[in-house]
Order: structure tokens, then sequence, then C-alpha cells
């Protein structure tokens, strides 16, 4: 049994792998470990909720992303303590054990930029972050199996910045399938009113599984990046609360669509790095979602001027310290889905 039921004792005591073992919870549950990091739990027969859903709960693949990291073992905590029984099952992943123990987002590359196939692209295709995001990208190809069972994925995140929207969530590229209403609802349950929707194809994880397994799935921002011990876990009920219910009930008792009750914005422009040159021509603490009025010039990139093309175009995860080919910021502006 894990020390404690504390699963972020397995990242201090090994860096990567573990010997996959597997135990039976008071409830008559299963819990397996795959992985450092990896746990999946195979509710009772006699409590698993039909239909059934397969949920995944990602955190921590930015290794610094303290809170995330901190709902996760508490939810996982009660259920392997038997406080709580899972009656869906639930993959949890913590994402970059090696940089949690660091206190560090990545160690030599951005994971979240390293899925749907990235991690075998490119230049260093053996440093951890590549072989742990391939290691990833298996456990939940094994974990999504169950035909007809509902696949989610939750990707928890912290931003490196403040924000006008303190609580967001992407919404990955839909291609052909139609946005889901209840997901936008179960996302306002958790405290998250703030939606970007995602203008085309990315290397991030809740894409690799919206993509690659016809899941619904998020990158979820809870915040800002704290350390360890510093977060005021008060700002989280809302999400704790609803991804407790989420994973350990049949179904999530949601407040109705009220188009008034979210802020969606559509993702207009993507913005990467061409040269060592690039620089922001705005303050370095400026929030998520700041807007800037039409024609000021946001950034420099050698001979290349970045400029407001828009009316209320806002911006989202500006990092000019990026490597050169990837993201520097997002342009938003915003949208509706539904006025009813």
């Amino acid at each position: 049994m894990i020390p404690q039921h504390d699963f972020l004792a397995l990242t201090r005591r090994h860096e990567w792998q573990l010997d996959p073992f597997s135990f039976s919870l008071a409830d008559g549950a299963q819990a397996q470990v795959w992985d450092t990091g990896v746990l999946c739990i195979e509710p009772a027969s006699q409590l698993r909720a039909e239909p059934l859903k397969e949920i995944v709960l990602s955190c921590g693949i930015h290794g610094n992303e303290t809170a995330p990291i901190e709902i996760c073992n508490q939810l996982l905590g009660k259920l392997l303590s038997g406080e709580l029984s899972a009656r869906h099952r639930v993959l949890f992943l913590f994402g970059n054990p090696a940089a949690m123990n660091l206190g560090v987002r990545e160690l030599e590359e951005n994971m979240n930029r390293l899925f749907s196939g990235a991690h075998s692209k490119g230049v260093g295709l053996c440093n951890r972050e590549r072989i742990r995001a391939m290691r990833l990208e298996q456990y939940v190809s094994r974990f999504y199996s169950h035909p007809g069972a509902e696949r989610l994925h939750y990707d928890l995140h912290t931003a490196i910045r403040g924000s006008r929207h303190e609580k967001f969530a992407v919404y990955p590229f839909p291609h052909d399938r139609p946005y889901s209403q209840e997901q936008i609802r179960f996302l306002g349950a958790c405290g998250v009113r703030t939606i970007l929707l995602s203008n085309g194809p990315t290397t991030t994880f809740s894409y690799y599984s919206v993509r690659h397994h016809d899941a619904y799935g998020f990158t979820v921002e809870l915040g800002k990046v704290r350390p360890f011990g510093e977060n005021d876990m008060t700002r989280f009920i809302e999400a704790r609360q609803a991804l407790q219910e989420l994973v350990c009930e049949a179904s999530v008792t949601l407040e109705p669509w009220r188009p008034e009750d979210f802020n969606i914005f559509a993702i207009d422009r993507v913005i990467n790095k061409r040269s060592a040159d690039f620089r922001f021509l705005f303050a370095s603490d400026v929030d998520n979602f700041t807007e800037f009025p039409q024609g000021f010039v946001l950034a420099e990139d050698g001979a290349l001027r970045h400029v407001v093309e828009k009316e209320r175009e806002a911006v989202v995860f500006p990092n000019a310290n990026v490597a050169i080919g990837q993201r520097t910021m997002l342009l938003v502006v915003p949208t509706r889905l539904w006025d009813a």
C-alpha cells in the first residue's frame, strides 16, 4: 500500500519508472500502478455506474504547476483510503515527476508541445520529456478500452502569469464534432467560466485524447503558478467538488445553460517565435486576456511586427522565453456558441 495513501510519495522515491503492481481497495475496487505517477482505478462491479465514464485526470505536465497536483493527490488519497468510492474508471496521471521534484516547469522541453507524435519529431529525440510524453500517450490508449463508455480528459494546469479571468479552459479543435454544452456546463461547475475555442490541431495533451480517442478533452487553467504548500486551496473548492462528484457519482448535477454565465473566446491568431530577436512591446507582468487598442504593436520579431488587428483582441499565454518556432502568444476575440 502507498504510504499514508499519498501517491506523490512515489515521485519522491522514483524518478521515472516503477514496476507495475495492483492492489484491492476496501470497497472492492482494483488500483493498478502502471508507472511512477500513473494509477488506474477500476470500480467495484457492484458500484460501477451506467453508462460508464472513462475519466483521465492529468496534472503536472509542467512540474511547477502545483495546485492541480495537490487537487488530484487529495482526491486520489480519499479513493485509496476508502473515504470515497469510484463509480467510473479513472486514470490519474502525474505528468512530469522529475520536474515536480525539482519544482521547475520542465527539465529540457515543454512537454505540452510533444503529444500526437511530436515527441518523435525534430531534435532531442531522447530527452526525458519526449520519452514521458510518448509513454503518457500509451497509457491513455491503454486506458480507453471499453466500447460505448464516455471518454473524458481534463488536463489540469495553472498559468505562469495572472489573468483577467482567473480560471479558464482551452477547448481543443473538435474537427467535425459539435461543441458540447454539457461539458461547458461541467467546466462551469468547476468554477471555470471562460472558454477558449481552439482554431486548429495542436500538440497538447488534451488535443491528443480528442483527436486520437474521440474523447471530450480540455486544458484547464485553474489559476496562477505557486510553489507546493503556497496554494490557497479555498480557491479550488468548486473544482475539487465537481471532480469528486464526476468520479464518485453516477452523474453530475449541473446548472441549466445560461449564456451570460460564460465568457467565450475564439482563438483568432497563434503567434510563433521566428528569431532570437523576438520581444514584446508591453509590460512583462501583463495579465492574460488583456486587451490592446487596434493598431497597437504587440511585439517585434526581427523585421516582423505583430499588431492588434481587431477590436477587443486580447493576449493570452504571452511568453517570449520559448524556443524558436514555438508559440509566444495567442490572440483571442469574444464570440458566442449558443444564445439560449
